[in-house]
């Protein structure tokens, strides 16, 4: 199955949930406004938000006279919201921190990216910063033996800051190319716990200059508007680059990731659409959206 294919199949729900419907009232060749109001409606409860979805009423609204398909006006409005830049930063070792609250799938997310940097011929180091947990510390174990790739570990109790800063300090000693850490799963309402996150930051920069160099936040697309209540408090902690969305292939309510980028201004840069170790896919707005608006019966060929 190709990959287009596979991300069809991963958004089945969100597309069989919300979109599907959109896409029908948007099958007549004109549109009142009676109809812009459906599907502003389907837009917001597919967690698009009442913001996003209104902009994206508005530009519908502007550019049907232009004569295009309404589906493919549709398409270009999302693909333009998603279609943020991403500030990639170059370094070596490139240190990734990775936030995020219990149950989202962080560390999961973690193996999969160390599968992703492994299969591009990096080398890379996992970092249990998670301490709190003894599973966590015992899950990110697991991972780093399925994708053959170094672990850094003090075990449970230990501070979160040392392990991270050790970790650096063992991939500039041998060469390695990466560094993930894995944080505690912070919940976003408790303070103390986004400073604690704020310490690790400052403590790695000591180890590496300018790290941590990306911070991607995991949000699980199935919690709704929390999500975009999660993404902006982290955002006011730390300086979030990215969204890894998981989970999508659990829910009917897609549309929270057009409200998190249009909303925050913070581009995804990956999605989780299964189980499997290589299901977390570097995120294509153009992809995204062919996929969320094709139908089951239109071709599975890769875009």
């Amino acid at each position: 199955m190709g990959i287009f294919s596979r991300l069809k199949e991963g958004l089945k729900k969100t597309r069989d949930g919300f979109f599907k419907n959109v896409k029908k009232l948007l099958s007549f060749d004109r549109l009142d406004e009676e109809t812009l109001e459906e599907i502003e409606e389907l837009l917001i409860l597919s967690d698009m938000g009442s913001e996003t979805s209104q902009d994206v009423i508005k530009a519908l609204r502007e550019r049907m006279h232009k004569g295009k398909n309404p589906i493919d006006v549709l398409k270009d409005v999302l693909i333009e919201i998603l279609d943020i830049p991403y500030e990639q930063k170059t370094a070596k070792p490139h240190v990734i921190s990775v936030v995020g609250v219990n149950g989202t799938g962080k560390t999961t997310t973690i193996g999969k990216l160390s599968q992703l940097y492994s299969q591009q011929g990096k080398k890379v180091v996992l970092a249990a910063c998670d301490t709190f947990r003894a599973a966590a510390v015992e899950q990110l174990r697991i991972w780093s033996d399925r994708s053959g790739v170094d672990f850094i570990s003090q075990g449970q109790g230990a501070d979160s800051a040392a392990v991270g800063f050790d970790a650096i300090n063992h991939a500039i000693s041998k060469g390695k190319d990466v560094v993930i850490i894995d944080t505690a799963g912070r919940l976003h309402t408790r303070s103390n716990l986004m400073e604690e996150l704020k310490k690790v930051h400052r403590v790695i920069g000591k180890a590496a200059q300018g790290a941590p160099h990306e911070v991607l936040l995991v949000i699980d697309a199935t919690t709704g508007q929390n999500g975009l209540i999660q993404a902006a408090k982290f955002k006011e902690a730390v300086n979030v680059t990215g969204i890894v969305l998981t989970k999508l292939d659990g829910t009917a309510k897609g549309g929270i990731i057009f409200a998190i980028v249009k909303e925050l201004g913070i581009p995804v840069k990956y999605i989780g659409v299964g189980e499997k170790i290589d299901d977390l896919k570097p995120f294509k707005p153009s992809e995204f959206v062919e996929a969320l608006l094709s139908s089951d019966e239109e071709s599975s060929e890769e875009v």
